[in-house]
């Protein structure tokens, strides 16, 4: 993915202008960094995804599921810099993360306890890990990294070195949604067109 930095100190007020328009953007190390537009195939991977788990989580009052454009502030200095944000294609935070009084026109404070991340063509592996590095960092459990060519899901999960690869027929579960079973082909389905 092409990305384009500009420096600044960003607040979360100056995040939340940068939000209002069409472009979607992270912070990295204190850079701003415009993401690059995604194709059909993204979406329609991220969507499935999305699909999948939305109904369980909500139907087993596990969390809250959302698709891309959610900001994470994973990082603010004592300033209230912000140093570090991520935008993951799908996330899942559970539960009780937010107070009921929680201003929800903000970004969220912290990471998700899954970020879902479906490569684009032009991803380098650089970027894809810096990504699953910086949420792990900040307190995600599960990465999720989809590659739509392979139709494969690499499972990531924070504390354990070993990466689990899922593919075509394979049953899926995850700790994060308990009972909940995921055909790996089901989330590379691409609906027909016309």
């Amino acid at each position: 993915m092409l990305q384009t930095p500009i420096t600044t100190k960003i607040t979360e007020a100056d995040l939340l202008r940068l939000g209002a328009s069409d472009n979607l953007f992270e912070i990295i190390d204190g850079e701003i960094i415009e993401m690059q537009p995604v194709g059909v195939q993204h979406s329609d991977i991220a969507g499935n995804t999305y699909d999948i788990l939305k109904p369980f989580a909500r139907a087993n009052k596990l969390g809250e599921v959302r698709m891309d454009s959610l900001i994470f502030v994973l990082h603010a200095d004592k300033e209230g810099g912000i140093r570090k944000t991520r935008i993951p294609d799908v996330s899942f935070v559970r539960r009780g993360r937010l107070s009921k009084d929680f201003d929800r026109s903000r970004p969220f404070p912290g990471a998700p306890d899954l970020a879902v991340e479906v490569v684009s063509p032009d991803e380098s592996a650089d970027e894809l890990l810096a990504k699953i590095r910086d949420y792990f960092a900040y307190g995600t459990d599960e990465v999720w990294v989809l590659y739509s060519e392979q139709k494969e899901l690499h499972q990531y999960i924070r504390d354990e070195n070993n990466i689990r690869v899922f593919r075509g027929e394979t049953i899926f579960t995850s700790a994060l949604f308990p009972g909940l079973s995921i055909k790996i082909a089901d989330l590379f389905i691409i609906p027909e067109v016309g």
